[in-house]
C-alpha cells in the first residue's frame, strides 16, 4: 500500500493532528526525515486493514477488536513509502462465547531494515 501525502493529510484532518512533521512539506524537508512522515497512529490503523487479509476465521458470527497488548513504532514512514502487513498468531484462548486471539501484526516499509509498526492485536471471535 502506498502511503502518500493525501492519505497522511486525510488522517490529519480526521484526527485533528496537524503537526508540521506530517503536513508541512517545506518545513519537513529540513527535518531529520527529509520529508513528511505518516502519523504513527495512521500506521497502526492500517493493521485493521491488513488483519482480514492475513487471517480468516470460520464458523463464527463475528469478530471484534478487543484492543492491543503492545504497540511499537520502530521506524518512521516517509510520505511516498510503500508498506505491507505480515502476521503471526501468538495465542488463542477460550473466552465466554468464543475465542480470543493475539496476533502480532508487523507493518514493513519497502526498502527499510526496521518495521514501521509492531502491534500485538487482540481479537474476540464470537461463536
Amino acid at each position: 500500500m502506498l502511503i502518500d501525502q493525501p492519505r497522511i493529510d486525510g488522517f490529519a484532518e480526521v484526527t485533528g493532528d496537524h503537526q508540521w512533521i506530517h503536513v508541512d512539506l517545506e518545513r519537513a524537508k529540513n527535518s531529520p526525515f527529509g520529508s513528511t512522515i505518516a502519523h504513527g497512529y495512521l500506521t497502526l490503523a492500517l493493521c485493521n486493514l491488513f488483519l482480514p487479509q492475513l487471517i480468516s476465521v470460520q464458523n463464527v458470527s463475528m469478530g471484534v477488536n478487543y484492543g492491543a497488548d503492545r504497540v511499537r513504532f520502530p521506524a518512521p514512514v516517509p510520505a511516498g513509502s510503500r508498506v505491507r502487513g505480515s502476521g503471526e498468531i501468538l495465542a488463542c484462548t477460550d473466552v465466554p462465547g468464543g475465542v480470543q486471539s493475539t496476533i502480532r501484526v508487523t507493518v514493513e516499509i519497502e526498502g527499510s531494515a526496521k518495521p514501521a509498526c509492531v502491534v500485538d492485536e487482540l481479537s474476540r471471535w464470537i461463536e
